[in-house]
């Protein structure tokens, strides 16, 4: 079980930072694509994906969105957050066991609890493969949380 804590929006400071890693597997390429519906061969066809710019499957772009989510619901501002907006530049493809780094930093504190906050997605190189921006609503109250546990869940 993992226990998180948020921070408030009376404690974000500008400039504040946070950091979320994951490295991407065979397994979340294949769960996105069942959640999301987007089986472009790009992404789980390696014989099409070797006949693309690429030369080799990517992951969906979205997936790297979802880490910036995850990022943000989990560490800054954390628990209680609520998405408002996100703009997104990919940069670089994202491939299969790339190690991923999603940097958050606090750039503005709006009213209502409202915050923008710079989200970049680095690879294991240090190389950025999305930019982008969130704005969300911070929570008001300070949260100790466990996260939920999921249930295993088998591919293939």
């Amino acid at each position: 079980m993992s226990l998180v804590e948020n921070t408030p929006y009376a404690e974000l400071q500008v400039g504040q930072k946070a950091t979320y890693q994951r490295t991407v597997e065979e397994r979340d390429i294949q769960l996105f694509a069942e959640v999301s519906g987007d089986r472009n061969p790009v992404h789980l066809d390696a014989e099409y994906a070797a006949t693309t710019q690429f030369k080799e499957r990517i992951a969906h772009g979205m997936l790297t969105g979802a880490l910036i989510s995850a990022a943000i619901a989990c560490t800054l501002p954390g628990p209680g957050t609520i998405y408002l907006g996100q703009n997104l530049r990919f940069t670089r493809p994202v491939k299969l066991g790339d190690a991923l780094t999603v940097e958050l930093e606090v750039l503005e504190k709006l009213p209502k609890n409202r915050v923008r906050i710079a989200t970049r997605v680095l690879n294991q190189q240090g190389k950025a493969v999305v930019d982008g921006e969130a704005e969300v609503m911070a929570p008001q109250d300070k949260l100790s949380i466990a996260l939920t546990e999921l249930p295993p869940i088998s591919v293939g």
